[in-house]
């Protein structure tokens, strides 16, 4: 539900027969976005998607097809149209996609000559012999630049190939690429995705084999070792009441903190493992967390809930002058921070404390982050079907219409975190300290 009286200007009535687009459920008149729109509305609504899809939304260009799947074809009309730009221009040019045809240019973020050599020698052996897609080859460039990336970050160095020579090493090297393969088990999404990442590496090092360029493929026997199930995507997520009641035996700032991070926020455990003081902006109207880099979607991640946790969390931190300014310090730990790992053995802590299971399991932290995105649709969709009444008595077709037509993108943004802000109060805060729900109270111009 939505707080507040809008006030709706008139300049939208104009346009009010036009017929939007739906896109994911939601109405989308792309002929009046402008390019920024149209970066926020990537960022916002097809970055996610792609995630979940195993695309990497910071680097992949999604293909048209892709876009029609999922209801968005309307972003070439409007590109070509108003804009003047195809779908790859804006893309690449305005979003700042890596969108190179080939892999000249492309940054594989590592720097193992040998290994983006290597990567690069398959890659077209795939493009020439096996006469992949054009947008296949972007998506395997991603995955193999993944692994090698935690592969160093693990192990200080991207080198994956001085050491398949040498048979004695085979041992050692199955366990480091399998470590490597707990990561993506705790990052991504789905079994699906998962996999894909899987083949991917696997096919890679049995290129490597198969040209006598290595003696053993490392991940083999991998997919043995996870139960990865193609076709069964993991959907697995939490409910309202069961975030609550681990956020009910929380019984310090820091872990209370720990779950408002994960579930409030919507922040990866590797994201809030690191976060610092310097991120944070909780003065203003538009609190924020400001990331430099991330995985996908824009640098700042608004805080829709619990801004005074955080400062409290701050100003009790801030009481010792050796304090380092990372919400979650560690003298054990180099990077002076906890680390992924931790977060996700807290998280189980409270969860198992709380006796909260999913599918006959203790969640993990991950979970928390799906229930985020679960939760930001359901109270949107609460507010469109508040606003469907208004709909009716303006003789609109849905609330869709009404939003696209009749408010601002910043007003369209301002409701759906009033309602993020309070459904994510209803969890976190007691029945009593909760309220009344609040009702959408929408005047339209006459």
């Amino acid at each position: 539900s939505v707080r507040g009286t809008p006030c709706i200007q008139n300049d939208g009535a104009r346009n009010a027969t036009r017929r939007p687009v739906r896109a994911g459920g939601a109405a989308v008149n792309w002929s009046r976005k402008s390019l920024d729109e149209l970066e926020a509305f990537y960022w916002e609504t097809i970055a996610p998607a792609m995630d979940r899809d195993g695309m990497d939304p910071t680097r992949d260009v999604p293909t048209y097809a892709w876009l029609t799947e999922r209801g968005w074809s309307g972003i070439a009309y409007a590109l070509r149209e108003k804009h003047g730009l195809t779908p790859r221009q804006f893309f690449v040019e305005v979003v700042g996609l890596g969108g190179e045809d080939d892999d000249e240019g492309y940054d594989w973020g590592i720097d193992d000559d040998r290994t983006v050599e290597a990567f690069e020698s398959y890659l077209d052996m795939l493009e020439s012999r096996r006469g992949l897609a054009d947008s296949t080859l972007p998506t395997r460039r991603t995955h193999l630049a993944r692994f090698a990336r935690v592969y160093r970050d693990r192990y200080g160095s991207a080198d994956l190939l001085s050491r398949l020579d040498d048979r004695d090493a085979e041992p050692d090297e199955i366990d480091r690429c399998l470590a490597v393969l707990d990561e993506f088990d705790a990052e991504l999404a789905t079994d699906g995705t998962k996999l894909k990442y899987l083949q991917t590496v696997r096919s890679f090092y049995e290129y490597l084999v198969d040209f006598r360029r290595a003696r053993y493929n490392p991940v083999e026997n991998a997919a043995k070792q996870f139960r990865w199930e193609q076709g069964q995507p993991d959907n697995r997520t939490m409910t309202a009441d069961q975030v609550s009641d681990v956020y009910a035996v929380a019984d310090d700032l820091e872990d209370r903190l720990l779950v408002i991070g994960l579930a409030g926020w919507g922040l990866r455990p590797n994201e809030l493992a690191s976060l610092r003081a310097s991120q944070l902006a909780l003065s203003g109207d538009d609190p924020h967390i400001a990331f430099e880099a991330r995985k996908n979607g824009p640098g700042t991640v608004a805080l829709l809930y619990g801004v005074d946790a955080v400062a409290a969390r701050i100003d009790a931190l801030a009481a010792d002058d050796d304090w380092n300014g990372a919400l979650f310090p560690s003298s054990r730990a180099a990077s002076g921070h906890i680390a992924r790992e931790t977060v996700n053995r807290r998280f189980k802590r409270l969860a198992d404390e709380a006796g909260v299971t999913v599918d006959g399991e203790v969640p993990t932290a991950k979970l928390c982050r799906r229930f985020w995105y679960t939760a930001y649709q359901e109270a949107v969709d609460e507010m469109l079907a508040q606003l469907e009444g208004v709909a009716a008595d303006q003789g609109s077709k849905s609330a869709g219409v009404v939003m696209s037509n009749y408010l601002s993108e910043e007003r369209r943004r301002s409701f759906r975190r009033q309602a993020m802000r309070e459904t994510l109060a209803g969890v976190f805060e007691s029945a009593e300290s909760a309220g009344e729900p609040a009702t959408v109270e929408t005047q339209m111009p006459q």
